[in-house]
């Protein structure tokens, strides 16, 4: 008999007292649990030893299909304790926390044959080492696709194109600027000018703590996409630095209007647009 029949068959006659000691040591970890989280823990046991008893039966290459079930079984439990918050180390020990109880009921079934019971220790720590380590890359894989998703909503939730006035629209700009987030802020502010309307779009760096000719020529880009959809775009926020950095590291920026400040820029949109704003000296407090 093949060890990796006798892991089925230890999984058969012993699963009760099995899945009874391995819950008992995945609740074992000091945290309260209320009931209805014990209930599923259970549940989730049972489930899994099903799948694992039935796939050891068939072989012990957990790449055949025979393997699926399992696979699919921790695919979906790796990925949701990660979308929870729980650690890798947590996610896994749900399987390494397996080996005591099959170790201790291998030792029941096979204590008097030492060379038996070798072989079926070696088997069921190598199978449960790999199905340990496939949680821990499921695990990681899905903290990154989530880290990806958050990164990608910040960048949107970073870049908001702002309405000034019936056709004058701000983006302005804070952090680092990067092809990544360029593409962003272009599609962003091309998608305003078109919804809006809007025949002037400023674009404020006053939070841009440096800028170097990646981010000038980024700045370009954006402000010659913003003229092709028919809107005159102007840069705000230029201070001092800026401007000497642009000018030592040659960034052509003479057809591009610029101003020092973000009201600057406004009221410049404003009077190209034909508006003005006066001041109401009727009001109290106005100056006079």
């Amino acid at each position: 008999m093949s060890s990796n029949n006798k892991l089925a068959d230890v999984f058969e006659k012993r699963e009760n007292e099995i899945a009874s000691k391995w819950l008992e040591l995945q609740l074992a970890d000091g945290r309260k649990t209320s009931p209805a989280a014990q209930t599923e823990a259970g549940r989730r046991s049972r489930d899994f030893l099903n799948a694992l008893k039935s796939a050891t039966r068939r072989g012990a290459d957990i790449n055949s299909n025979d393997w699926t079930p399992v696979k699919d079984f921790l695919t979906d439990l790796s990925a949701a304790q990660a979308t929870n918050g729980n650690s890798p180390t947590e996610t896994a020990t749900f399987v390494f926390s397996l080996k005591q109880p099959v170790f201790a009921a291998l030792r029941e079934e096979h204590g008097k044959d030492a060379g038996a019971l070798g072989d079926a220790i070696w088997e069921a720590t190598e199978l449960l080492d790999k199905l340990g380590l496939l949680t821990t890359e499921i695990h990681q894989k899905t903290r990154e696709s989530v880290i990806s998703r958050q990164q990608q909503e910040m960048l949107e939730l970073s870049t908001p194109v702002v309405r000034l006035w019936e056709n004058i629209l701000a983006l302005p700009l804070i952090g680092t600027l990067d092809s990544a987030r360029t593409q962003i802020v272009m599609q962003n502010l091309l998608e305003a000018i078109v919804q809006t309307r809007s025949d002037f779009a400023i674009i404020d760096i006053t939070g841009v703590p440096v800028v170097d000719t990646l981010v000038a020529q980024h700045l370009l880009k954006t402000v010659a996409a913003a003229r092709l959809m028919g809107a005159d775009c102007l840069i705000s926020g230029i201070r001092p630095q800026i401007a000497q950095t642009i000018i030592h590291l040659g960034v052509d920026l003479t057809n591009v209007t610029t101003k020092a400040t973000l009201a600057d820029a406004f009221a410049l949109a404003l009077k190209r647009s034909g508006h003005m704003v006066v001041r109401d000296n009727s009001k109290p407090g106005a100056s006079k």
